[in-house]
């Protein structure tokens, strides 16, 4: 019998269900960052405790990944998802309720840190079984620029908050919007429409054990893990560090905030052009290439240069590019692991990201000895360019590993 494919108008609902969880869950991730030495002063702790709530998300991830991708192929996104997220909402109130106890607050984030790879690892799931093939890569950087807006309005709004209210109602108000979007969520969200979106959507996928064995047995997959590992280990420190990368320039923690958000700016238009240009060319590769290879202009700037304008312009340049890489490669993640599910590979690659969390500990540690965050930017820079070259190195999708070795 043949099958029947369809296109729903409601894929959009599904989606933007999914954008606003993503966004919530991102704000409480960095919602202590740009108020970093005010936070340490209100729970009395020091800044690196304080850089913790931040880092806890990217430690949590590292065993709970694949776990919560193999939950997700096993009973689907809308059950996994749905509870995370609740868990979020709930979990969120709870830390503003701990007032100005460090460790309470810290175990409540833990928490929240626990329910995020069911968010994260949903990313090339969702868009899988609602959209067409050439729609993928630009619905997951739909997925990514809500996460972007979610970092953007911690960095910029917490700030202005903290001035007249105490971090703790700040965090209690964060956490009542993760409520809502909660509820959105499990009132919005289906696992698949009635009609596959195109045969792509049909094609059977290996179970989740075999799957994993398959991803971890292609070089291009294992390339790409070794390039989020890196991208995403720039990108989370940077924001993690952002108060402190400025400082030393004269820049306080309202304009760090502003930078920051200027860079997510920046990775929202990126996340917006790059995506959809790689949807129209049904290539992921070239564009892959291309981000990295943009990035480390802005990253450059970010650490040398000497004013808030040219700070400005070097982090729109960083955000532009370096953030575009995501929908673009986590879509060429799935497309390379298949028949891996796309959990299991969005959980991979994600699962690179957050242990680079080591490279965030990393800049830090770099910044206690030197006193400036400069060489360890000036180190990311070169990471950068060795991920340009084994991007180059990234085999498209159709084309064997064998073939591209034969071309190089």
């Amino acid at each position: 019998m043949e099958q029947s494919y369809r296109v729903f108008a409601y894929r959009w609902a599904v989606l933007a269900a999914t954008m606003l969880v993503n966004l919530t869950i991102q704000v409480l991730w960095i919602a202590y960052s740009p108020i970093t030495s005010a936070a340490a002063s209100y729970y009395g702790v020091s800044e690196m405790a304080v850089g913790f709530f931040a880092m806890s998300f990217m430690i949590a991830f590292i065993p709970l990944s694949i776990p919560a991708s193999w939950l997700i192929d096993r009973f689907g996104f809308v059950r996994t998802v749905g509870a995370a997220s609740i868990a979020v909402g709930i979990l969120g109130v709870a830390r503003g309720a701990a007032g100005q106890h460090y460790a309470p607050a810290f175990a409540v984030t833990c928490g929240i840190a626990a329910a995020q790879p069911f968010l994260l690892n949903s990313w090339t799931k969702i868009p899988a079984a609602w959209f067409p093939a050439r729609e993928r890569a630009t619905a997951v950087g739909l997925i990514t620029i809500a996460s972007i807006l979610g970092t953007a309005v911690g960095l910029v709004l917490t700030p202005i908050l903290a001035v007249s209210m105490s971090i703790a109602r700040v965090q209690i108000m964060y956490g009542a919007a993760a409520s809502v979007a909660a509820v959105v969520f499990v009132f919005v969200a289906r696992e698949k429409p009635k009609l596959p979106p195109d045969e792509s959507a049909c094609r059977e996928r290996a179970f989740m054990i075999e799957g994993l064995k398959h991803a971890l047995k292609t070089p291009s997959f294992l390339r790409f893990l070794v390039i989020a590992f890196i991208g995403m280990g720039i990108f989370n420190g940077v924001t993690t560090w952002i108060e402190g990368i400025v400082r030393p320039r004269g820049i306080g923690s309202d304009q760090a905030g502003i930078l920051g958000a200027i860079m997510l700016i920046g990775g929202v238009v990126g996340a917006i052009v790059i995506p959809l240009f790689s949807d129209r060319a049904a290539k992921r590769t070239p564009f892959i290439i291309l981000g990295l290879s943009g990035a480390i202009p802005g990253l450059v700037g970010l650490a040398l240069a000497p004013g808030f304008g040219l700070i400005a312009a070097s982090s729109f340049v960083l955000g532009f590019f370096l953030i575009a890489v995501n929908p673009v490669g986590m879509q060429y993640a799935a497309e390379a692991a298949r028949p891996t599910p796309e959990g299991t590979s969005n959980g991979l690659v994600t699962l690179a990201g957050q242990i680079s969390v080591l490279l965030v500990y990393a800049m830090e540690a770099i910044n206690n000895i030197t006193g400036t965050f400069t060489a360890s930017l000036i180190a990311a820079a070169v990471l950068l360019g060795f991920s340009v070259l084994l991007a180059t190195k990234l085999t498209e999708k159709g084309e064997p590993d064998q073939q591209r070795l034969a071309k190089a």
